[in-house]
């Protein structure tokens, strides 16, 4: 099963930042926030990814491309086209297979999302999630759930900041009956991202390079019950202001990252 991340918008809210670098690439603790979305499918063995890239992608491609380098001794010859690296990379990544994809500057997430149709194939399901939000979500819990009620997508509702718009939600606790990003939440759940699509939800998507995700495509999913939720009691923040960027980074300054799960043995404090 792939794992689709959208990581090419502009992240004007952080523009203090993201003049130099793409939001995903932001770092937490010295890796890219990308990195850390990344690691948490990986722990739960998904190592497939697309990255649906936009705005400054060659620094993603470049972080990718360059990746064992970045992470071994090297021996370099001035004046040859070669490399040589004699040491073992000293990373925990092996594996991961990364498709990145270029899916426009100005494309919103809908049509980002059908632009990478061709590199999903046949799998009947994919993970779909944004570049820019940690959280301590347990795939493997969600993909069960997703599986076992036959709808077409479910997305990972959170208890949010306030400034967020919330989901609306039928009495059975899992049939979402409204979606409104706008006003602020009430108590209630919003989108925290976090997908699992049926490959069919590729059929409700256009080529319209404005199609928004959490716009028309959701408003289908209602009408048709054919979205679900999955609440999320636990961690989950988005970097999308100065504040949440050093509010993250303090976390993990201060071991208090509850998102990180892949290092073992675990310090008792992110258990």
């Amino acid at each position: 099963m792939k794992v689709i991340i959208l990581a090419g918008g502009f992240g004007t809210r952080l523009s203090e930042e993201t003049n130099i670098l793409p939001k995903p690439m932001l770092e937490i603790g010295g890796k890219p926030i990308l990195w850390h979305i990344m690691k948490t499918y990986a722990f739960y063995g998904y190592k497939n990814f697309v990255l649906c890239m936009g705005y400054k992608s060659e620094v993603i491609k470049n972080y990718f491309i360059n990746y064992e380098l970045r992470n071994a001794d090297v021996f370099v010859t001035l004046g040859s086209k070669s490399e040589k690296i004699f040491s073992e990379c000293t990373h925990d990544e092996a594996g991961w297979q990364i498709t990145l994809a270029e899916t426009g500057i100005k494309s919103m997430t809908g049509a980002r999302v059908r632009k990478i149709k061709n590199y999903i194939g046949d799998d009947p399901f994919f993970l779909l999630t944004y570049g820019d939000g940690v959280g301590d979500i347990n795939i493997e819990e969600l993909v069960s759930f997703h599986k076992s009620h036959g709808k077409m997508v479910t997305l990972t509702g959170v208890r949010p900041p306030g400034r967020f718009g919330e989901l609306k939600i039928d009495n059975d606790g899992s049939t979402i009956i409204g979606f409104n990003e706008k006003p602020q939440a009430s108590g209630g759940r919003i989108n925290g991202g976090y997908f699992v699509c049926n490959r069919e939800f590729l059929d409700i998507l256009n080529d319209d390079e404005d199609l928004v995700l959490e716009d028309e495509p959701m408003k289908i999913l209602i009408e048709s019950g054919e979205l679900k939720v999955y609440e999320h009691d636990g961690f989950w923040q988005p970097m999308d202001t100065s504040r949440e960027y050093l509010l993250l980074n303090s976390l993990y300054e201060k071991g208090e990252a509850p998102w990180i799960k892949w290092i073992w043995p675990m310090p008792l404090n992110l258990l």
